[in-house]
């Protein structure tokens, strides 16, 4: 009786590890992947282009004497602020008096003469009505006293150009602005218009930043323009200090070169910032951000998301429909602060990947979170779709280890037959 109990048994154990080997199969199958995502969504973007530039004084005016002189006093303190017409230096300035006396004397002479020549032409025109005079005299008297009133003019002429003279023996400053050192000191004889300037003075409020810009980029952005892709716009610049700070001031394009060098195919743009703290020194190296456009219905992706092989080519992990990863080629073309500027492979809509890469493979579920929720941020992990919990009748490991054990009245029953 005991042969036809093992052959009843026999079937019944192979059912048994059947069922243990295919619990296996499913316990060893990955679970999905908690990931981050970001959905994409189109936006009016105002692209910007950083470049490098040195700032240039407003005005600058190289004070030089016009007249020939021994400097006598400073009359400013180096590196300090001075105004239009303030004065700067003295010149000895004794010969240059000496010719105003002399041209206000040689004025005086010749009103005196002009005075004695109009009583004159008066009686020689009262004399000649009664044919006292012949009209010869008259006419002598009239000649005399214009020639007398040209005199004066002269005279007045010399007095001025004498006056004008000795005021360049005082030299004053030209502009507003900030003085730098004086190349002379006291006792120095100067000359009339001599190559080496006495002082420098240079306005810094505001203040002119000279930036170089690529020809090839005016192009792009020119075809951009005419093709509709982006829109032009009047965007503030900003300055960032050569520590990477941003300037609190905004400056605005003045105007652009019509040549490019070329040397270095660039071309000159120049940049107006106000400076009234003078922060800024003639010099200094800059960068400013400037606006090229405003690029209507763009789509940004974190630079995080997009991964590039050594062939150069980039591609982005997208999650579809079905909760599956699908590598995505995309094309980009530049950064906008954190952020890739897609020009294809990607539309609105999309769930890029932007976590959690190192965890998954194209093909694999995942388990998505949407980046900025209370859960991405706290970093908990999902529960795949489909697992099955203790509680819904998995095997425990000791059940998966022995499966015999699972139920030991499988084997009693038959004994009892």
């Amino acid at each position: 009786m005991r042969k036809p109990s093992r052959l009843i048994l026999l079937p019944l154990a192979m059912s048994i590890a059947l069922a243990a080997c295919g619990s296996d199969e499913a316990a060893q199958q990955p679970p999905a992947a908690a990931v981050t995502v970001m959905t994409l969504e189109s936006r009016p973007v105002t692209l910007t282009r950083e470049l490098p530039g040195r700032t240039t004084p407003y005005l600058i005016a190289e004070v030089r004497p016009q007249v020939n002189g021994i400097v006598e006093r400073q009359l400013f303190r180096e590196g300090s602020r001075v105004e239009a017409g303030q004065p700067l230096y003295q010149l000895e300035d004794a010969s240059y008096e000496a010719s105003t006396s002399s041209a206000k004397a040689a004025l005086a002479r010749a009103e005196a003469t002009l005075e004695s020549t109009r009583l004159a032409a008066r009686r020689a025109n009262a004399l000649a009505e009664i044919d006292a005079i012949s009209q010869q005299d008259k006419e002598n008297a009239v000649a005399a006293h214009r020639q007398a009133e040209a005199d004066v003019g002269v005279a007045r002429a010399a007095l001025a150009a004498a006056n004008v003279t000795l005021g360049y023996a005082r030299i004053t400053s030209p502009i507003d602005g900030r003085i730098g050192r004086s190349t002379v000191t006291r006792g120095a004889l100067v000359t009339a218009n001599q190559a080496q300037p006495l002082a420098t003075v240079q306005q810094l409020d505001p203040i002119y930043i000279d930036l170089t810009q690529s020809a090839s980029e005016l192009l792009e952005l020119r075809r951009a323009l005419a093709a509709g892709t982006l829109e032009s716009a009047e965007v503030p610049v900003t300055i960032l200090l050569e520590d990477g700070t941003e300037f609190s001031h905004k400056g605005t394009l003045a105007f652009s070169e019509v040549s490019v060098d070329p040397d270095t195919g660039s071309f000159g743009l120049r940049v107006l910032v106000d400076n009234p703290d003078e922060v800024l020194m003639p010099g200094m190296y800059v960068r400013a951000v400037i606006g090229s456009g405003v690029r209507e219905n763009a789509i940004l992706v974190p630079q995080q998301g997009i991964a590039r092989d050594p062939k150069g080519n980039t591609t982005a992990m997208v999650v579809n429909a079905q909760g599956l990863v699908e590598a995505r080629p995309v094309q980009v073309s530049r950064t906008v602060g954190s952020d890739w500027l897609v020009e294809g492979g990607l539309a609105a809509g999309d769930k890029v990947i932007v976590e959690g890469l190192q965890k998954i493979r194209p093909g694999a579920p995942v388990q998505a979170t949407e980046a900025g929720t209370d859960a991405a941020e706290a970093g908990a992990p999902a529960v795949p779709m489909g697992a099955a919990s203790p509680a819904e009748g998995a095997d425990t490991p000791a059940d998966a280890a022995n499966p015999d054990a699972a139920d030991p009245a499988a084997d009693a029953a038959p004994s009892q037959q």
